[in-house]
């Protein structure tokens, strides 16, 4: 790893120490650990989308939005690019070209999910710490007609390397039951 990139990684983890819930320093190394598993040799400018997924997040809680589909979705959006334009600062701040930042920022708003395979990449790593780390806490908290619901949303979104690397996850027999439920539809 480059200098630039230790010290664009650090700034990230700096802001996300700030985190007065402590949530996003732990996610972003998930995210990290992700990546390498599924993909080794991945792009660094892949690795510092992924290092900077959720940075800042708590700044913009989902309760400032309205309770509904599209308060969810323009909360999602807000979120992208405002994780895009913090990231792109950080990037700038550490010597990176505008090349390396426009990457950057087109993977964290999640541009050509589907069709560009860095980007795919990125949104299987997101769905697999969700599901490893967060879907538990989570189911706790839903009705299972939401859950299953969530569950067919995210299998849509992930690739086939992506449901192999889910399907090998070791998750509690309430939670595997959950996606055998959403799979079998």
């Amino acid at each position: 790893m480059s200098d630039r990139f230790q010290r664009a990684v650090e700034r990230i983890d700096d802001y996300n120490r700030r985190d007065p819930f402590g949530k996003e320093l732990p996610y972003s190394e998930r995210m990290t650990a992700w990546l390498a598993k599924l993909e080794p040799e991945a792009s660094e400018a892949l690795r510092l989308a992924a290092r900077a997924q959720h940075i800042e997040r708590w700044t913009s809680p989902r309760e400032n939005y309205p309770m509904d589909r599209a308060g969810y979705k323009r909360w999602r959006t807000e979120l992208a690019d405002f994780h895009a334009r913090t990231t792109a600062e950080i990037l700038q701040g550490v010597g990176y070209d505008d090349e390396t930042i426009a990457r950057v920022e087109s993977l964290l708003k999640k541009k050509n999910l589907k069709t560009d395979p860095e980007c795919q990449t990125l949104e299987d790593v997101i769905c697999l710490v969700f599901l490893e780390s967060y879907f538990a806490e989570f189911a706790a908290k839903h009705p299972e007609d939401k859950l299953v619901f969530i569950l067919r949303r995210t299998w849509v979104k992930m690739s086939d390397r992506g449901h192999q690397a889910a399907l090998g996850l070791t998750l509690p027999p309430n939670l595997l039951a959950l996606v055998e439920k959403a799979l079998a539809a």
